[in-house]
């Protein structure tokens, strides 16, 4: 699928959705013969932020509803109305007998855990899984991404189109994972700006700060004020509010893992991308034939970097035009560099 498809997919996903109630069940079944998906049923719960944030929780759902066409699986859906709704909702799935259920995001790691180990014949994938000391439960995949390398991309972007040679990251909660972002887009403007200064802050340190506009406004406004002039956000739906104290400051701003030109076209520059929809696609693809034989262990890390088209950035004509053409042949350039291992990314 092209970077611009998948674009309109997500908006389109967004139009749909966002006016859906919270925990809200949509069962969504393939046509019959379209995969042979025989009454595979996948749940899928959703982040922070919810459905229609035409980023992290719009991408899941495109690959969920690919599957649903294309592999002929049966499809529902959950938002939790709370932090505390999501180990309730993996656990409703799996007690209805589900054969795949499916977390968005890092919070649900020890939730997923539980519930694994609580419903030892039912598939759980986690999308940013993050697993701990008591290793990955036999019947959980988790789907991580190497953001660091997307970020690194864009960063070298920023440290490109920068007149101030002063840049900014917006981060939402504070944490390892966020950190990654944070690290990979500091070491990508370092790398073609070495003299650029990295103004880096966080909405806040709970779940919350991924769903805070304002002050991520705030936090934006703070930074393009002290001088910076392209911002680059991990922040969820926070990031809206980055996009517009960068077009009232009159600054360059960098989305997230998808093509988020269309919030605020003529500021927007540029968009680190992660594939999840293709990630939660392939688990779906891959449980089915998994079966549900206990004894057929799917713990696993699976892990997308740019070697693997998992990670990467906005840089087609469309909406990617802000981006002088030289740049994107040096970005390019890096690219290929992370790819062959030439060059190692910090985490």
């Amino acid at each position: 699928m092209s970077r611009a498809a998948w674009a309109v997919g997500l908006v389109a996903v967004a139009a749909a959705l966002t006016f859906l109630p919270a925990r809200h069940v949509s069962p969504v079944t393939g046509a019959t013969g379209g995969g042979g998906g025989g009454g595979f049923r996948v749940g899928l719960v959703f982040d922070i932020g919810g459905r229609g944030d035409k980023s992290f929780n719009d991408a899941a759902y495109l690959g969920v509803d690919r599957a649903v066409r294309e592999l002929g699986v049966q499809a529902s859906y959950l938002e939790p109305a709370g932090t505390g709704d999501r180990e309730s909702a993996l656990r409703r799935f799996a007690s209805e007998g589900y054969d795949l259920v499916i977390g968005v995001g890092f919070l649900f790691s020890s939730d997923i855990d539980a519930v694994a180990r609580a419903f030892p014949r039912v598939h759980f994938a986690c999308v940013d899984y993050a697993p701990n000391e008591a290793g990955i439960p036999a019947n959980v995949t988790g789907l991580a991404f190497r953001e660091e390398e997307g970020s690194f991309l864009v960063g070298a972007v920023a440290g490109r189109l920068t007149r101030s040679k002063q840049v900014g990251f917006v981060g939402g909660m504070k944490s390892p994972l966020i950190a990654r972002f944070e690290n990979g887009y500091r070491a990508g403007v370092l790398t073609t700006c070495p003299t650029c200064k990295i103004d880096a802050a966080y909405v806040g340190a709970s779940p919350d700060a991924f769903k805070d506009p304002a002050k991520g406004k705030a936090v934006a406004f703070s930074q393009i004020a002290g001088g910076a002039d392209v911002l680059y956000h991990a922040a969820g739906a926070s990031g809206h509010g980055v996009f517009e104290a960068a077009h009232d400051g009159h600054a360059l701003a960098i989305g997230v893992d998808s093509d988020q030109h269309d919030d605020m076209p003529g500021t927007v520059v540029t968009s680190m991308i992660k594939r999840i929809d293709v990630a939660v696609f392939h688990e779906i693809e891959d449980a089915r034939l998994r079966g549900t034989d206990p004894h057929r262990a799917s713990a696993d890390m699976r892990v997308f970097g740019i070697a693997d088209d998992g990670v990467g950035y906005v840089e087609d004509d469309a909406h990617g035009g802000g981006i002088p053409k030289d740049v994107r042949a040096e970005v390019d350039a890096l690219a290929r560099k992370i790819a062959s291992g030439e060059i190692k990314v910090p985490r």
